[in-house]
């Protein structure tokens, strides 16, 4: 399946600057529509207002981590399909393992460029299979 580049993609960061690189790394892979959120619960909202086709979620945040965020949307069945990706300051196999258990779409490690952004971003997408022919 092919990324869909005008699909809506919510960001969520509590650290206004990383928002804002991941932002400019999402736009010159030519995504369109941007949203942000500073925290698990803001994003939980944001989510429940309008349908995002990608979530990129901080791990470290206060009050809601995005492990919450991501536990709770798995949970959400008007939510648990959303595709999700975990960016972490942290290699901690522990993490990843975590996260995989939690139903994460794919997992970045800070720091990472454009391309680490897109290689992810396809991968998700990938995994997604087209409908068979009949």
């Amino acid at each position: 399946m092919a990324v869909n580049l005008s699909m809506p993609v919510l960001v969520v960061d509590d650290y206004t600057t990383m928002i804002r690189i991941i932002r400019n790394l999402l736009r010159q892979l030519g995504f369109e529509h941007v949203d942000d959120a500073t925290d698990g619960s803001a994003a939980l909202a944001k989510m429940r207002e309008r349908q995002y086709g990608l979530v990129i979620s901080d791990w470290n945040m206060e009050p809601m981590t995005g492990y919450d965020l991501l536990q709770t949307v798995r949970a959400d069945e008007t939510l648990a399909e959303t595709p999700f990706i975990m960016i972490t300051a942290e290699s901690k196999t522990d993490n990843v393992l975590a996260a995989k258990r939690a139903g994460v779409s794919n997992y970045i490690v800070k720091p990472f460029n454009a391309q680490t952004l897109k290689s992810k971003i396809d991968a998700v997408f990938a995994e997604q299979k087209e409908p068979t022919p009949a």
